[in-house]
């Protein structure tokens, strides 16, 4: 059986040349062949009931009347709730949770009739950039397993990449999907915030927090986008009440009138020279499509990090805080506690990771009385100047065109005891959650013998605009059909 797009298959399957128990038989073999050597996934779900039941549900269905996704295998990331699956968001303090309920999203693709087959590996509770982090060992990028496949949401972007499934969900807090994408060679998209309910994701830092598509192309990510998001008042009161969902529908659309803007703070020269010429070819391909480039300012952009490394590890402190092992959580097996205070010490010392205790204590530092004002109340403020940046420059242009991460992936504990360096790997993605925008990453070429890709950000809500902009590109473009050589194999 050959891999393929989710478009393509989906055809086969209304075609009926393929069935959904073969589809998922086929990728379950993959993971049993390839996780164990990239970490990918985290727990492996047989669901090969399900796929029969969705091939007799097809069988019976006369009036065509099914989604395009039914009876396709996905992958979500171990941060979203997933009903008598392990759940575990890589912490040590949730390595045996099985939620009684689905994430509205998850719920969603369950009815648009998808196979969960797998959880993908993370960043411990998605604080991270490397997928290092994880209670289970870190994901391997499988372009070069000495390479970090980005985080937080590299077992996704992993398993994409080396075909485990058509199709994966991340979240971005700060570029957790856009960063592994761009690493990994796929398409991956952050959509507008309150675009996708956040209802049974795991909270991080639940203002910057969104979920989205991790896919081969920007149509897949399309068509995952089209049931993914919802109207979900009762659930999450971010939720955003936009009517027309049909994501996949615009990308007929022209670009040629198109005014894209190219940011002067993103492309300052510190680039590796091999990355400025990828960059530079991926704005010809747009000139010659008939976009008009227009050069653009973000002044307040170079403060980001420190906006942000003050806003979600505050947002993280109150998050994290229920996991005292009392209800939820790890609860030591020690007997040395003594009182409250060193029960919640024992049981959060044993079950929390590095990376995940050094931002909680970042977060209450900032959060404590008499640094409040100091630290989050003006982190709020430059992400309100961040916002305006962005605005003013929608004022002359439709998209703006970026780099998604200032180099390729880098080496595996190149990065794990400097996490200032780590953090500016985030430099170009975190803007874009600090204004709660759309924004897409996709391939456009390598360097090294490893990806690159390039981001598409957009006005809130033009989440169709961008995907249709990415498909534009990859309509005449290769980049995005491109597989390690190691994976580049029928079971």
């Amino acid at each position: 059986m050959a891999i393929q797009t989710i478009k393509k298959t989906s055809e086969l399957l209304a075609q009926k040349k393929i069935s959904s128990e073969e589809l998922t038989r086929f990728y379950m073999q993959r993971l049993a062949k390839h996780n164990p050597t990239i970490n990918a996934c985290i727990s492996v779900v047989d669901n090969i009931e399900r796929a029969k039941s969705l091939d007799a549900m097809r069988e019976k269905n006369s009036s065509g009347s099914l989604s395009p996704l039914h009876g396709i295998p996905i992958i979500h990331k171990d941060n979203l709730c997933t009903k008598d699956i392990l759940t575990t968001c890589a912490s040590k303090a949730l390595s045996t949770f099985k939620p009684p309920y689905d994430a509205t999203l998850v719920s969603n693709l369950n009815k648009a009739g998808m196979v969960i087959i797998g959880k993908a590996n993370m960043d411990e509770f998605a604080m991270g950039g490397s997928n290092e982090n994880s209670y289970f060992g870190p994901c391997l990028n499988p372009w070069n397993k000495g390479y970090v496949p980005g985080g937080s949401s590299g077992g996704s972007a992993a398993a994409v990449a080396a075909r485990l499934a058509p199709a994966a969900i991340g979240s971005d807090t700060g570029g957790s999907i856009r960063q592994p994408a761009s690493y990994c060679g796929i398409t991956g998209m952050k959509p507008s915030y309150g675009l996708v309910s956040r209802y049974g994701m795991v909270a991080f830092a639940s203002s910057l927090d969104q979920a989205g598509p991790m896919a081969q192309t920007a149509e897949d990510c399309a068509m995952l986008l089209d049931h993914m998001a919802s109207y979900d008042p009762e659930n999450d009161m971010t939720s955003l009440d936009a009517n027309d969902y049909q994501f996949s529908q615009n990308l007929k659309e022209p670009i040629r009138s198109l005014k894209v803007g190219i940011p002067k703070e993103y492309f300052h020269g510190d680039h590796i020279p091999g990355m400025q010429t990828l960059m530079q070819h991926c704005i010809d391909e747009y000139v010659a499509l008939g976009v008009e480039i227009v050069e653009v300012s973000l002044p307040d952009v170079s403060h980001c990090v420190s906006a942000y490394y003050t806003l979600a590890p505050c947002q993280a402190s109150s998050n994290l805080s229920r996991y005292d092992g009392n209800i939820y959580g790890y609860r030591s097996q020690l007997n040395r506690q003594q009182d409250i205070d060193d029960f919640y010490i024992q049981n959060r010392s044993e079950s929390l990771g590095r990376e995940v205790k050094r931002r909680i204590m970042i977060g209450t530092y900032a959060l404590s009385s008499g640094y409040y004002d100091d630290y989050y109340v003006k982190a709020n403020k430059i992400s309100n100047l961040i916002r305006h940046d962005f605005h003013e420059a929608f004022r002359h242009v439709d998209v703006i065109l970026a780099p998604t991460a200032p180099s390729h992936a880098f080496k595996i504990g190149e990065m794990i005891d400097d996490p200032v360096k780590m953090y500016q790997q985030d430099i170009y993605t975190i803007p874009v959650n600090l204004a709660e925008l759309p924004s897409i990453s996709f391939p456009i070429g390598f360097y090294n013998n490893l990806p690159v890709g390039m981001q598409a950000i957009g006005p809130k809500l033009s989440d169709a605009r961008l995907l249709n902009f990415a498909h534009k590109y990859q309509e005449i473009t290769q980049w995005h059909k491109q597989i390690p050589t190691e994976f580049d194999q029928d079971v």
